[in-house]
């Protein structure tokens, strides 16, 4: 509870594609100060980041992964991360800082979210020393060459990859008809 007794919603925006453990830990730990979380999953209907899993594909490997934590929803959304928070009453927007280099644009983000919308506070986490090196696009990377990401993504995760890159494989190597 806030210290004016009510309830102290955060958003935790991202694109999750693939949700790894950096994130995961950010949200637990975020969970742990917060009394709600929501993890606003972006839906990209205007396509400025090509994605490798659907919104729905990542929706549900987030859902899978923090098997049932009480406090913490996930959600998809799309448009501007503060307008979201409005919308469903949030006051913090949750980021993660892994390296030096997050910094300059994690606030730019909040100087122009707090330009948007003042009433909403961004909270920025560091992220454990052992996440500094993921991202979503090192554990494709590996996953698309057969590594094994592990060590990075919870097991559902970690499948989901195998089965995508074998799917996409195998469409490469059927030959094309005229059909096609």
């Amino acid at each position: 509870m806030g210290k004016n007794g009510l309830s102290i919603k955060a958003v935790y925006p991202g694109t999750f594609d693939p949700v790894h453990f950096g994130h995961l830990n950010l949200m637990e730990r975020a969970a742990a100060i917060f009394d709600e979380l929501v993890v606003a999953v972006y839906d990209h209907r205007v396509p400025t980041k090509s994605v490798f899993f659907s919104t729905r594909e990542r929706v549900a490997l987030i859902e899978e992964a923090l098997d049932g934590a009480p406090n913490i929803k996930v959600q998809r959304f799309g448009g501007l991360v503060v307008e979201f928070a409005q919308e469903i009453g949030a006051q913090v927007i949750v980021r993660g800082l892994r390296v030096f280099s997050d910094f300059e644009f994690e606030f730019r983000f909040a100087l122009a979210n707090q330009r948007l919308a003042p009433e909403i506070e961004i909270v920025n986490f560091m992220t454990r020393e052992q996440h500094t090196f993921l991202s979503g696009t090192t554990v494709r990377e590996i996953a698309s060459f057969g590594g094994d990401v592990s060590s990075m993504v919870p097991e559902n995760v970690a499948i989901a990859l195998k089965n995508k890159y074998l799917a996409d494989e195998i469409d490469h190597d059927r030959p094309v008809t005229l059909r096609d």
